[in-house]
């Protein structure tokens, strides 16, 4: 169990979006977390593969690649 204090103008946010949603604060809290969570260990492998120089290649070279260039 994890209490969390919130600003009131977020708080007031969050209450707005369960009561329109049907859903509870603490859902949108962990989805919102969740999220963070996963993005913030997707930058820290970015982050390590641009530390290790690795080879890149451009989102057009991508899209040629796999003839969905435009």
């Amino acid at each position: 169990m994890l209490a969390v204090r919130l600003e009131q103008e977020l708080e007031a946010e969050l209450t707005k979006l369960a009561v329109a949603t049907g859903r509870s604060k603490s859902y949108y809290v962990k989805e919102a977390l969740t999220s963070y969570l996963q993005d913030h260990a997707d930058y820290l492998l970015a982050l390590a593969a641009l530390e290790r120089q690795e080879p890149r290649t451009s989102l057009a070279d991508v899209r040629k690649e796999l003839g969905l260039a435009r």
